[in-house]
């Protein structure tokens, strides 16, 4: 069976540093990868699963901040936690409007890098939940007609068969047969359903 454990990826030059979290995280049930540079991170094959980053600010051959932006223009989305021992305000502002998840300084305590472990875990995790559902919202909504689309964007704004019917010129009796066609191919059990799809859709650009 595949093994879908959480990674956590360490990227730190200091060996004792990167084996003292491999110890910490394999206690919680994590797997670990190791690395000692941005390069050798690049360069490697990732798995896809739920995870997180934890990147010293200061690596060979560049800072952490610049693998954070690069991984971002890269569209890598994985929550990253720096851990250094030269942090300061401007450098954690900066990391923390970048997306950072957390900013903790060396020595750092168990628990607190833990819980901000298990905190960007939980956020990738969702992050990754909500993508898979809109890729599949967006294969239901292929699936309909240009009418079906047109009459799910009346329906989502609440206008009745017979409204929906007068807007598209079309009758009562077919704008309700294509309001059916759009619920079960949808898959909404409900007005109230197919409104918050719709509303979800928008969310991420996606007009019905």
């Amino acid at each position: 069976m595949k093994d879908l454990k959480p990674t956590v990826v360490v990227i730190d030059d200091d060996l004792s540093i990167r084996e003292a979290l491999q110890g910490l995280l394999e206690t919680a049930a994590l797997n670990v990868e190791l690395y000692a540079s941005a390069p050798e991170f690049l360069q490697s094959k990732h798995r896809d699963v739920a995870g997180c980053i934890i990147l010293d600010v200061r690596l060979p051959g560049g800072s952490g901040l610049e693998l954070q932006r690069e991984l971002t223009r890269a569209g890598i989305l994985t929550p990253v936690i720096f851990l250094t021992a030269h942090g300061d305000i401007p450098m954690t502002v900066q990391a923390m409007k970048a997306g950072a998840v957390e900013f903790l300084t060396k020595p750092y305590r168990d628990q607190a890098l833990l819980e901000a472990v298990h905190l960007a875990i939980e956020k990738d995790r969702a992050r990754r939940e909500s993508e898979a559902l809109i890729s599949e919202m967006r294969q239901r909504l292929d699936t309909l007609t240009p009418r079906e689309r047109q009459v799910m964007a009346l329906a989502a704004v609440g206008q009745s068969n017979k409204q929906i019917g007068g807007t598209m010129n079309i009758g009562e009796v077919t704008a309700r047969v294509h309001r059916r066609q759009v619920m079960r191919k949808m898959r909404a059990k409900s007005l109230a359903d197919l409104v918050r799809l719709a509303d979800l859709l928008k969310g991420h650009g996606i007009e019905p």
